[in-house]
């Protein structure tokens, strides 16, 4: 017995001692490819190392938070570790992630704004729709169009797999009252989270992941068809549509699977196949590309990956009322830092949508810009001034040719032309 534990004590040891080479080879010449983890990880700055540092204790505090963060095979163990603990124990290590029946994937906020738990009260979708109402008279006014967009919530999509810990707090909801308001007020909009659900039976393809928080990539297809309709009918006009004749069915990936994959899990999990449109947009020169400028959550970054932009004209992409793209594709560009006025002018559609999880902070500012920018300008006098300039066919003429030489629509055109008049009627 006792030469078998010796045995047993030398073999730890050998073991012990070529983990710690393979780590310690791993850490200076990277010889294996591991994955990173995925999701929001907070990665230490390395630490300098000077006499301030060392004799004052700094360095060694946070070379150890650095080497406990950034040792080899750390993703491989904590993957590891999050497997055992959601293969055995059905732990989650995750914020905000909730295990549903059937394995269903939900984030928890979505589920909160679905049973009302983030309702932000009557008097502030009254202020929001107040707000909606009178952006949308201002932008008709200028020939232009405001639609707002209720995306999808995978809650009312999936409430039979919710958990049942989780109950309804009240009947109020923010998506009930604003989608109501929003209807009674006849303001240009889509709402998707009840088409979602309508056509649930009926799709041909899964509308919804298993794994994913947001609309199914072929649900965002079909968002993304009905959205571009939906101009074409306000503006009376015929737009590039989408094509897409051929559809790949497969496990989910990408945003089908986003929720999973913060989970850092070490095996995959299964699910039913989704569907992978190809998507392309007709090309003909006689179709009108209207200047959009879309302000959304992250519901909007599968049509904009996958190209609805080549329906537009010098379109733009707010990512939560913060950055601006594409130009923060390349260089981070905020919009804090745009002339308002000039964001207006030169788009045709603005497009405000948001998921129920986003709708108490729904515009993220956009909305109480735009009010102030309205009651600040003289809307009312612009209307006056471009009714004027269209009664005389030359100026049209020469606004036309102008609308060309820049690429803009000839209603932007006009809308400029007229802002400079009533400048200089300022100045006078």
């Amino acid at each position: 017995m006792n030469k078998r534990t010796d045995i047993l004590k030398k073999v730890l040891v050998v073991m012990t001692f070529v983990i710690m080479f393979i780590h310690l080879v791993y850490n200076n010449f990277n010889f294996i490819k591991i994955p990173a983890l995925k999701g929001y990880t907070s990665v230490p700055e390395k630490p300098v190392l000077n006499d301030s540092t060392w004799f004052s204790g700094e360095y060694q505090l946070k070379q150890e938070t650095y080497l406990n963060s950034m040792f080899g095979f750390r993703s491989l163990y904590v993957r590891l570790n999050n497997q055992i603990g959601f293969s055995l124990f059905e732990k989650i290590h995750s914020h905000d992630v909730v295990l549903g029946k059937e394995n269903y994937l939900f984030e928890e906020r979505y589920i909160n704004s679905y049973y009302g738990k983030d309702f932000m009260g009557l008097d502030s979708v009254e202020h929001i729709l107040n707000q909606l109402s009178f952006i949308s008279t201002e932008l008709s006014r200028m020939g232009k169009q405001l639609i707002v967009i209720f995306a999808a919530n995978k809650a009312s999509y999936y409430p039979e797999f919710i958990p049942e810990q989780y109950h309804k707090t009240n009947d109020s909801t923010n998506y009930k009252f604003l989608s109501a308001g929003v209807k009674d007020r006849k303001l240009n909009a889509i709402d998707f989270d009840k088409w979602f659900v309508e056509n649930k039976l009926r799709a041909k393809y899964p509308l919804y992941p298993k794994y994913g928080t947001h609309w199914s990539n072929y649900g965002a297809v079909l968002a993304a068809d009905s959205i571009i309709n939906h101009i074409q009918t306000l503006r009376n006009i015929d737009m590039p549509n989408l094509v897409y004749d051929k559809v790949d069915l497969k496990q989910p990936i990408y945003t089908d699977y986003d929720i999973a994959d913060g989970m850092n899990l070490l095996l995959r999990l299964k699910s039913f196949e989704m569907a992978y449109p190809k998507i392309s947009t007709e090309m003909d020169n006689n179709k009108t590309k209207p200047s959009v400028l879309v302000i959304s959550d992250s519901f909007y970054w599968d049509m904009f990956y996958f190209g609805i932009s080549k329906s537009f004209k010098n379109d733009h992409f707010w990512y939560y009322n913060k950055q601006v793209y594409p130009e923060s594709s390349k260089k981070e560009l905020l919009v804090k830092d745009l002339d308002l006025g000039k964001e207006i002018n030169k788009h045709d559609v603005f497009i405000v949508m948001a998921s129920s999880s986003n709708l108490n902070g729904f515009g993220w500012g956009f909305f109480d810009k735009m009010e102030t920018f309205f009651k600040n300008k003289n809307v009312s006098k612009i209307y006056e001034i471009k009714q004027w300039i269209k009664g005389d066919n030359n100026w049209m003429k020469q606004i036309g040719q102008k609308a060309k030489v820049r690429n803009i629509s000839v209603d932007s055109m006009l809308t400029t032309d007229a802002l400079w008049l009533l400048e200089q009627s300022k100045t006078k």
